[in-house]
């Protein structure tokens, strides 16, 4: 059975794939804007004083960081509706229990990074925000915010470009995504090169423009990140 270059090109450009494509996107988007979100208190644990708070911070991350991406889809999806009715309505739907455990699983990962760059910042920043007549809040807000900005973003970009590849196990909880869509025309069509060969292009596609994107938000800051901070942001745990 030769390669069907017809079925190819009718499929790399339909819409039902490039709808796909960007569900995979937007979940992803959302997914890692709650992730940063939970992450950022959690850092603030991490590197805080409060021994109760710094060790329910890494109870969360040894939890997350150990259980399987598939796996925490499949608890929210069929799990947690056995427990809690609410899970049980209308409104809880594959992407939303798919943003729910991803964003769960990669705050776990996203917390190393905002730590890492939070603690790169120089303490001796917030006294001299203090004799500027500054709050802690408008410090860390105004001063020491942007400066871990600069550190944490590439490592970030990264972390999403990993997001946006485990979006593809969330087909196994009926999430029209493009891998669903791949497995779906394939068990009709039995066609697999061709549609395995347009999905891994449309990856290709979206993880070429991030990569290029990251390269020129780091060109933009040209930052020079310090020693210490590349050596812990480079020690994150990837995902598995």
């Amino acid at each position: 059975m030769s390669f069907d270059f017809g079925l190819f090109w009718s499929t790399l450009f339909s819409g039902t794939f490039f709808r796909a494509a960007l569900v995979a996107l937007a979940l992803t988007i959302l997914a890692h804007a709650a992730a940063i979100l939970l992450s950022l208190p959690l850092a603030l644990a991490l590197n805080g004083q409060n021994k109760v708070l710094r060790w329910g911070a890494t109870a969360y991350i040894a939890v997350f960081r150990a259980l399987p991406a598939l796996l925490l889809l499949l608890f929210v999806w069929n799990g947690l509706p056995q427990i809690w009715p609410i899970f049980r309505e209308t409104w809880f739907s594959p992407f939303i229990a798919a943003l729910l455990a991803l964003t769960l699983n990669e705050a776990a990962y996203q917390v190393e990074i905002n730590r890492a760059a939070l603690s790169a910042v120089e303490e001796g920043q917030f006294q001299a925000g203090a004799a500027l007549g500054l709050r802690k809040p408008q410090v860390f807000f105004l001063i020491i915010v942007p400066q871990a900005l600069r550190i944490a973003l590439p490592p970030t970009v990264n972390e999403f470009i990993t997001l946006l590849k485990t979006t593809s196990l969330a087909s196994v909880i009926s999430l029209t995504e493009l891998m669903a869509v791949t497995q779906q025309s394939v068990a009709s069509t039995f066609r697999y090169a061709e549609f395995y060969a347009v999905t891994s292009l449309y990856y290709l596609a979206m993880v070429y423009v991030l990569m290029i994107l990251q390269k020129r938000i780091e060109r933009r800051f040209a930052w020079a990140k310090p020693h210490a901070a590349g050596n812990d942001t480079d020690k994150v745990p990837h995902h598995a």
